[in-house]
């Protein structure tokens, strides 16, 4: 009789899945405060433009309620208020009381809040109720999250009939040369400058390794539609480097 214990990937490595979160959570706790650094480094400063476009194409219109997961620094919900307006709500949900705390405060500083809440959840879990939400959008979050196909399937029941997911995430890149050049920064060149900025070259090893054990474009494609979601398409942007799913609670 086998006894072993389930696993999951850290990256390149095989951990029993009840460790995964706890793994996880010391990563974006160390990088919490260089997270946007930590971004920059890992997309050349494009991550900020490829959020631009994500949420200019999101579709959320005016008093639209929007659920933001692996809300992080706040970007995703910066953006939305604005095509919310006065009469939606953005609701920042992160696993990580670190990241939730520097997405908080900077906000704040901004003087967003409101129609802005904040809450500490496990995506596997969320704690709303069925179609509580217009959208759900998940940025650089989802390779994160130990069970995926659970948290696709929350997603899809706090959303209202008609409501969307949207994922960005960095995925499979589809142009041949930049696929060395890619992983050459991603493994020699990443680790060193984040022990070189945040004086930690091992989280920043792992994040280059998540994006290669995350499922491609088809793969999460099939995985959305497992979860329930209808009209699924897939957008590649910089030529794959990441990647926006779409789908729709029919």
């Amino acid at each position: 009789m086998d006894d072993q214990k389930p696993t999951t990937h850290f990256g390149f490595r095989d951990v029993p899945v009840e460790q995964k979160q706890q793994l996880v959570g010391q990563v974006f706790s160390s990088v919490a405060s260089k997270y946007d650094l930590m971004n920059d480094l890992m997309s050349f400063g494009v991550h900020r433009i490829w959020k631009r476009y994500f949420t200019s194409t999101s579709g959320v219109c005016e008093g639209d309620s929007v659920l933001d997961l692996a809300g992080g620094t706040g970007d995703i919900a910066a953006l939305m208020l604005p095509r919310v307006g006065p009469r939606g709500n953005v609701v920042v949900g992160d696993i990580n009381g670190a990241m939730l705390g520097v997405g908080r405060d900077r906000l704040l500083d901004r003087g967003l809040h409101g129609n802005l809440q904040f809450a500490q959840l496990n995506a596997e879990a969320l704690p709303f109720p069925d179609k509580s939400f217009d959208c759900v959008t998940i940025a650089f979050g989802l390779r994160n999250v130990t069970d995926k196909q659970k948290a696709l399937g929350e997603m899809h029941r706090v959303l209202k009939i008609g409501g969307r997911v949207l994922v960005l995430e960095f995925s499979e890149v589809r142009a041949e040369f930049l696929k060395p050049l890619y992983d050459f920064h991603s493994f020699k060149i990443l680790p060193r400058l984040g022990k070189l900025f945040a004086n930690d070259a091992d989280s920043y090893q792992y994040l280059a390794e998540s994006i290669r054990k995350h499922p491609n474009q088809a793969v999460l494609k099939g995985m959305l539609e497992q979860a329930g979601f209808a009209r699924v398409d897939v957008r590649n942007l910089s030529a794959g480097i990441v990647a926006i799913h779409r789908g729709y609670r029919v």
